[in-house]
């Protein structure tokens, strides 16, 4: 797979940055997927994340302006590059390959 393969954890992060598009930042990221999920986020997991899939090409960040309420600290904004949503589709073109190969009676409980 290498650095094009996508973790479950990178995929749900990758995704909530494109969902957030502008405004995916850090904190913003962690409670998007924590409301939508309902799934715990760590700080730290997520920040592994975000680094990895920038290693990987799949986003870029830039720093947004110094705000009062941060005491004139900067916010990390996140965007999906080319690269990243081609791995998104990759995996989803997977899953639907998957989806559509199970047998009808796989289900018949």
């Amino acid at each position: 797979m290498g650095k094009s393969s996508l973790g479950e954890f990178e995929e749900v992060v990758l995704l909530t940055v494109a969902v957030l598009y502008e405004n995916a930042y850090g904190i913003s990221i962690k409670e998007d997927i924590e409301k939508r999920l309902a799934r715990k986020v760590s700080v730290g997991a997520m920040r592994t994340a975000l680094s990895r899939l920038e290693k990987k090409g799949f986003l870029r960040s830039e720093f947004g302006d110094a705000t009062p309420e941060r005491g004139g600290k900067r916010k990390r904004f996140y965007k999906v590059t080319p690269h990243g949503k081609k791995a998104l589709e990759q995996v989803m073109e997977t899953r639907k390959k998957l989806w559509e190969a199970i047998p009808s009676v796989a289900f018949d409980f």
